[in-house]
């Protein structure tokens, strides 16, 4: 089943939230219509980013699983989808603050340049996803992709911040998994016992 999906039916899958919440946007007689898609369009990036990184943990858990090998194969596809609902997010964001000005003001709080310091490491990612780029980068482009994890932590604090730390729970359960998983992976290649030879 897996191998069976195409690549362009997974970028249609992966659209079609953005699509609707871009119809919402522009067919919403609500003025705070903005406002209320900020949530979810930074939802929809993260959850992408998380689905993304599971690729590996879960590879190794479920090795044999045809699951796992799929999504290591097309992570790079949910990763760009994950930049593209996290710009999207950043476009409501400064219709709903109508004002440069305010948006500026607003990069002193925690929950603010949280998110901007993930996003631009987001941009550098999206930008060296493409063939010709992980060709020219060679090995440095292996080196760039680890810094999703700190673009992830950064998304991690950027969402429990939210409003007085509102968003911790949210935020918790989502990345739960990905820290379980990710904390048995470094377990299982740097700290477990050596096996014993009989």
């Amino acid at each position: 089943m897996f191998s069976r999906l195409s690549p362009y039916w997974l970028w249609l899958l992966l659209s079609l939230p953005a699509l609707a919440f871009m119809s919402q946007s522009v067919s919403s007689p609500d003025p705070k219509v903005f406002h209320q898609l900020l949530h979810p369009t930074g939802e929809f990036g993260a959850r992408l980013l998380i689905i993304s990184m599971l690729a590996s943990p879960l590879a190794l858990v479920f090795r044999g699983w045809r699951g796992p090998a799929w999504l290591k194969k097309n992570r790079r596809y949910f990763g760009v989808a994950a930049f593209g609902y996290t710009m999207l997010h950043l476009v409501f964001y400064f219709v709903d603050r109508a004002s440069l000005t305010k948006a500026i003001g607003e990069v002193t709080q925690l929950d603010i340049w949280t998110g901007w310091l993930a996003f631009f490491i987001f941009l550098a990612l999206a930008a060296t996803s493409f063939d010709a780029a992980v060709k020219a980068m060679g090995t440095r482009w292996k080196t760039l992709q680890r810094w999703v994890y700190l673009a992830a932590a950064l998304t991690l604090l950027h969402w429990a911040a939210h409003d007085e730390f509102k968003g911790i729970g949210p935020a918790l359960v989502h990345f739960g998994p990905l820290l379980l998983l990710e904390s048995y992976r470094l377990w299982f290649w740097y700290l477990r016992p050596p096996a014993r030879v009989a």
